[in-house]
């Protein structure tokens, strides 16, 4: 069972784009997905967020607390954000079959390794506290990187949870936790008097009596002249967001100014802002299940292409090369939409904007088509696990078997069909796409040529298992003239592309 965790670490550079391409090429090397990264000159510091298997993020995040020790030199660093460490802090979220358990042990591993190898001490934090008065980063974070510096050889209380009770030099001390998704949420004010800001921060923060689950500061952004009210909120589901802005713009009011913008840094749950537009539209009746994109991708049983891979790598007959073709299919129609959509804005031709909607929805279908196939062949192969002692059970085993069979047949043959259809919108484009984008026609091209093939492929292979003649003669016959078409619109479209490439 695949384990997927996230990883966040925040480090104390949001200037020298040099500085983080360095960490991030550490962080990458070691085999994980980069999400995201996010930086602020004001704040000069960087929040970085990547996936990956628990061992390959357990090293990207020590490779990249490393480089971070290496490049950063926080004697030098000047910032609006709070800050104790080159790498400050680095949390564990629980993703896919991980437990908060699982990371707490995760960050406990880090934590030692860093402060081993690397001579960083380090404090362990919310769930992977060892008492309580930890839980909270701010409170092991007061007094920052020259006030820990300062306090850690002789006060107790400051005593890390792994490594030396000294400051790395340059590097000072690193937060490492186990987390809840946390949501980086701020609110810039109409305003330059960053006083207000700072009210505003105390008002709805959890320690000073405001929301359970909200941290919060007031900070200056020096480049705009502007007042911000910087939020993490820890658990989105019980303290949301629409609650802290409605209170935050309420407050500001108060001050004779209001909310000019928000902002989200780095990554987000998809449900906390779904939440938001049902608070603000007031839909109280709202299903989730009416999102559009939930039904065409089939929400709930949706993967990212990283979790097909990795399943299609097993040792396992599902999903193989049907699953594949309807990939490449859906992969070569996207391709066709992206320059649809790039053409028509500087075109507006008719034509392509009535053909863009086709494109997205047939490229969802498409998608569909990876799972349809998968569970089509495990039908056959549930067939084949049937009992067969009696002849009864011999003659009930043999139909599941061979309507499986036709059943795993007619799905890659719907996908050769598909691909049939989008054929003449890569014409189009082959003939009235952006000259500059004509490549990615081809790529198209090449896609749905894949797709077509290979799907054919998986029709043939089946046939050869059903022994309902009727049957095989029909799909073989359309199979054969589809064949026809697809050849002699491959030609046409290349040469139209190859001319204008």
């Amino acid at each position: 069972m695949e384990k997927i965790v996230e990883c966040i670490p925040n480090f104390s550079e949001g200037r020298d784009q040099k500085k983080l391409d360095q960490i991030l090429e550490a962080i990458t090397s070691a085999g994980v997905q980069l999400l995201d990264q996010e930086k602020d000159a004001d704040h000069n510091r960087a929040v970085v967020t990547f996936v990956g298997e628990p061992e390959a993020a357990l090293e990207a995040a020590f490779r990249g607390i490393k480089k971070a020790s290496e490049v950063i030199d926080l004697t030098k660093h000047k910032g609006e954000h709070p800050r104790m460490g080159a790498t400050d802090v680095v949390p564990f979220v629980p993703i896919k079959n991980m437990t908060p358990r699982e990371c707490v042990e995760l960050a406990n591993r880090l934590a030692e390794r860093v402060a081993g190898e690397l001579k960083i001490p380090v404090y362990l934090y919310e769930d992977a506290a060892r008492s309580p008065e930890r839980k909270n980063l701010a409170a092991i974070r007061k007094g920052e990187f020259e006030g820990i510096r300062d306090e850690i050889k002789t006060n107790s209380a400051r005593k890390p949870d792994y490594g030396p009770c000294e400051v790395h030099p340059t590097a000072g001390a690193t937060v490492i936790g186990a987390r809840f998704p946390l949501i980086a949420f701020n609110m810039n004010l109409e305003t330059s008097d960053v006083a207000i800001a700072q009210k505003i921060a105390q008002a709805i923060r959890f320690g000073s009596g405001g929301f359970r689950h909200t941290k919060s500061l007031g900070f200056m952004l020096k480049e705009e002249n502007r007042a911000q009210v910087s939020c993490n909120m820890t658990n989105y589901t019980k303290t949301p967001l629409y609650r802290v802005y409605n209170t935050v713009k309420r407050e500001a009011e108060r001050y004779g100014t209001h909310i000019k913008e928000s902002e989200i840094v780095g990554l987000v749950p998809e449900e906390a802002l779904i939440e938001s537009a049902i608070y603000y539209l007031q839909l109280d009746r709202f299903d989730k299940n009416q999102i559009l994109e939930y039904k065409l991708q089939g929400k709930g049983t949706k993967q990212s292409i990283m979790d097909f891979l990795h399943t299609l790598a097993l040792a396992r007959p599902t999903p193989g090369g049907g699953s594949v073709a309807a990939l490449e299919a859906a992969l070569g129609t996207a391709l066709l939409s992206m320059v649809t959509g790039i053409t028509v804005k500087k075109t507006n031709d008719q034509e392509l904007i009535d053909s863009h909607g086709f494109l997205k929805i047939t490229t969802y279908e498409f998608y569909k088509y990876i799972d349809k196939d998968k569970n089509a062949f495990d039908q056959v192969i549930t067939g084949f696990k049937l009992p067969d002692e009696s002849d009864e059970e011999k003659r009930r085993k043999e139909e599941v078997i061979q309507s499986a069979y036709k059943y795993a047949a007619q799905i890659p043959l719907e996908v050769c069909r598909k691909v049939m259809f989008v054929h003449p919108y890569a014409k189009h484009l082959a003939e009235k796409g952006l000259s500059n984008a004509i490549s990615d026609v081809g790529v198209a091209l090449f896609s749905l040529r894949s797709a077509f093939m290979g799907a054919r492929v998986n029709v043939l292979i089946n046939l050869k298992s059903i022994t309902d003649n009727e049957f095989k003669h029909n799909v073989q016959t359309e199979l054969d003239s589809l064949k026809k078409q697809e050849e002699s619109s491959y030609e046409e479209i290349e040469k139209i592309f190859l001319t204008k490439l």
